[in-house]
């Protein structure tokens, strides 16, 4: 099969996988994935100077020149679990302890890669970023409209070329097309602050499709120690149209823009140690970084918004090629809190509450041959409780979550 027939039939398989990607989903650093993929779940999202696998297109592009011809396909069973407390008067959440629904998901990968000269490696991968899910299912309703909660997904199909100029400084580009779909539900407590009502929930489904890029490079100023850089422009969504009266901007929700940097150091030819730090601009999307605010109402430029703060991500992670067939990993992250503790922002919060800030992995890969490789990784991230109030400052107001993640994975070789 020639080349261009080799990709366009991967891309169709991605484009038709992409039905099966778009399922709910909670994320870990702020909404978005703390990895993607066996390999880097269980470093806990650090390697972005160290890439292996065709999976690098999804963290930094110019790794793929690392690959070869590869396909890598992997599923996470992810459990996130939820709950907000709040104290009386009923002012905004109903009073209580009461856990979100749904605690079980499905999140699915897959990435291949093919060099097309001897310098350049041609990716394409279909992933899930992110996104944020809780259903309160309780009545008379959190904010006295009936079961309550949002569901939010991402969906990112990103292709791009790695080059490599020497042995030691490579490149990388990658577009990406993002898909979101998002329903609200059981929030008419807020129906006096919409600017458009009709629009604010319980409207079913929307859709949103935007397109950005992730640029990135790696240079390798000695034999046993390489860097890494790999930015992530925003990515510009249309309208979420049926919420235009819970967004800010009339329903818009871009993914914000986000860097990681790191270095990779060779201990010794069978054990690797990486360091990256990420960081995720969240405050520059207003609908995610906008506070409540009583005189702006929602959906307009300047309407409330989840009042987040930008993350910044430390990872930590270790890779050990125990035998020839066997290669185990370890890792640990810390990511700085998204929601703002003791503040009066914390209402909108419980239906997005994103506190995890600690993520404990582990994983393995067992090569059953030359070509065909078993991957898994696993990932617990402890209960953090964030507390507050709701926007008058007389409900005390509090969200947790625990998580925990395993993720299988299938990788080929076909050289």
């Amino acid at each position: 099969m020639s080349l261009i027939k080799k990709i366009a039939t991967t891309s169709a398989v991605v484009l038709t996988a992409g039905t099966f990607i778009a399922t709910e989903a909670a994320a870990t650093e702020g909404y978005f994935a703390n990895g993607i993929g066996a390999r880097s779940k269980g470093m806990a999202g650090a390697g972005v100077a160290d890439s292996k696998d065709a999976t690098a297109i999804t963290l930094n592009p110019a790794g793929l020149v690392h690959a070869g011809e590869q396909l890598n396909i992997s599923a996470s069973a992810f459990m996130p679990f939820r709950s907000y407390t709040a104290g009386a008067p009923a002012i905004f959440a109903l009073p209580g302890t009461i856990k979100s629904k749904n605690n079980f998901f499905i999140i699915p990968n897959f990435a291949y890669s093919k060099p097309i000269s001897e310098n350049t490696t041609f990716g394409i991968s279909l992933s899930g970023n992110g996104g944020m899910n809780t259903e309160y299912k309780n009545a008379p309703g959190v904010y006295n409209g009936g079961n309550a909660g949002i569901d939010l997904i991402q969906m990112n199909l990103t292709a791009g070329l790695g080059h490599k100029f020497n042995q030691y400084f490579s490149v990388g580009i990658a577009p990406i097309l993002t898909m979101q779909r998002f329903k609200a539900k059981g929030l008419s407590a807020f129906v006096p602050f919409s600017s458009d009502p009709a629009n604010l929930t319980n409207r079913g489904y929307s859709y949103s499709f935007g397109a950005g890029a992730r640029i990135g490079a790696e240079f390798s100023p000695a034999e046993n120690l390489r860097v890494g850089v790999s930015f992530q422009t925003r990515t510009y969504m249309s309208r979420f149209k049926k919420y235009a009266g819970l967004f800010a901007e009339r329903g818009d929700f871009d993914v914000p823009a986000n860097f990681q940097i790191g270095v990779a150091y060779d201990a010794t030819p069978d054990l690797t140690f990486n360091f990256d730090i990420k960081h995720i601009m969240f405050s520059n999307v207003k609908s995610v970084g906008n506070q409540f605010n009583f005189l702006a109402p929602l959906g307009t430029n300047t309407g409330s918004g989840f009042a987040w703060k930008d993350v910044t991500t430390f990872k930590f992670g270790a890779e050990y090629n125990a035998t020839d067939a066997l290669t185990v990993r370890a890792g640990y992250s810390y990511n700085t809190q998204p929601i703002r503790k003791n503040s009066n922002q914390l209402a909108l919060n419980i239906l997005a509450p994103a506190t995890s800030q600690h993520h404990i992995t582990g994983g393995a890969s067992y090569k059953f041959n030359e070509n065909s490789q078993f991957d898994f990784a696993v990932m617990f991230s402890p209960s953090t409780k964030v507390s507050g109030f709701g926007p008058t400052g007389a409900q005390a107001i509090s969200v947790k979550m625990h998580q925990l993640e395993i993720t299988a994975g299938y990788t080929y070789n076909f050289n």
